[in-house]
């Protein structure tokens, strides 16, 4: 049989597709599919490997939004809050977080590891913590010690036996599950920031000790190697550091990130929506009632209390580890002195 370009191509193709049916990895790579641990609100977790369109579905999230996460894509660090979903890109941490589940890529990385079982713990303990807060009518509770805690507290009056007695105790208030989420990643990258610049202060006071007390190349040497590492180092806390700040400044991209209040006032717009329709055919109040009371109704936005306490309280972690990277910096020589 003759071998002409059709053939060749054909060929080709059969090649291909023999190739990939043997290599599933690179399947997966043609296909956009990609493994995803996904944790539910109960701490529970399974692995599931999807493609990037039912991702997107699933999570109402744009390609743009997915490619962020792209692990072979080098991105700044992001938080991102979207309609029904928040994007997390933080250091090690690529994950996706809804109102009901989270889903995490590379789970199986020595660094991510720690990041889900943390997580894992964090989910099971709040729901044990919301049950005893529901069920038990006690006036203590105990509050696990975190830089920002997975509970809130306020002053509340609780009565006791004599109606003229009073006693002020916290409150118990409970974070949604997206924010309970975002806290595990936010501690986990700025936890991971904050060791590795220990290690670094650790290598550069000796090695700037070695060089006050004998200027050497070698030892001049070795301080500009340490040097080039701060400054990375420097650049990624920063990264981290100006997206909390961008946030914080932000209060609609604040609420934005209020994905169970979302759900929750969904109904509650829906039926605004049928109010106003109602009254635009002519059914007024006889007290002369408009719209305008149903619209604010729809415009009612999320107190962004709790998710500025909580950002407030990593972002002062995360300045405090780029003033200590900037303290070692100023110590050492530039990278232009020479003997």
């Amino acid at each position: 049989m003759r071998s002409g370009p059709l053939q060749n191509s054909l060929d080709d193709e059969l090649n291909r597709h023999q190739f990939v049916m043997h290599h599933p990895q690179t399947k997966r790579k043609c296909t956009g599919i990609r493994a995803w641990l996904v944790i539910s609100t109960l701490g529970q977790s399974h692995l599931e490997e999807v493609d990037k369109h039912s991702i997107m579905r699933r999570t109402g999230l744009p390609a743009r939004d997915l490619r962020v996460l792209d692990p072979q894509l080098s991105y700044p660090s992001s938080i991102l809050g979207r309609e029904k979903a928040i994007v997390i890109n933080l250091e090690h941490i690529k994950a996706i977080v809804t109102a009901s589940e989270v889903l995490v890529l590379n789970s199986t990385d020595p660094s991510v590891a720690p990041f889900v079982h943390d997580l894992q713990h964090r989910v099971s303990n709040s729901n044990d913590t919301s049950q005893q807060a529901t069920e038990s009518s006690d006036t203590e509770m105990e509050v696990m010690e975190r830089p920002f805690s997975i509970t809130l507290t306020t002053n509340t009056e609780i009565r006791n036996s004599n109606p003229r007695n009073t006693v002020d105790v916290p409150a118990v208030k409970i974070l949604p599950f997206e924010f309970k989420a975002l806290e595990v990643c936010l501690e986990s990258a700025c936890k991971c920031l904050e060791s590795e610049t220990s290690t670094l202060e650790l290598e550069a006071y000796p090695a700037l000790d070695e060089l006050t007390s004998k200027i050497s190349t070698l030892n001049l040497e070795r301080v500009r190697q340490i040097k080039s590492r701060l400054v990375a180092m420097s650049g990624r806390v920063q990264k981290v550091r100006d997206e909390l700040e961008h946030l914080l400044d932000d209060d609609n991209d604040m609420a934005e990130m209020y994905l169970t209040d979302k759900l929750v006032r969904k109904p509650l717009e829906q039926i605004s929506e049928l109010n106003r329709a109602f009254d635009e055919d002519g059914e007024r109040d006889e007290d002369g009632k408009t719209e305008d009371s149903y619209e604010d109704l729809s415009y009612i936005k999320p107190n962004v209390e709790e998710l500025e306490m909580l950002l407030e309280a990593y972002f002062a972690q995360i300045d405090g580890t780029l003033q200590k990277l900037s303290t070692v910096c100023n110590l050492t020589p530039s990278n232009h002195v020479q003997f």
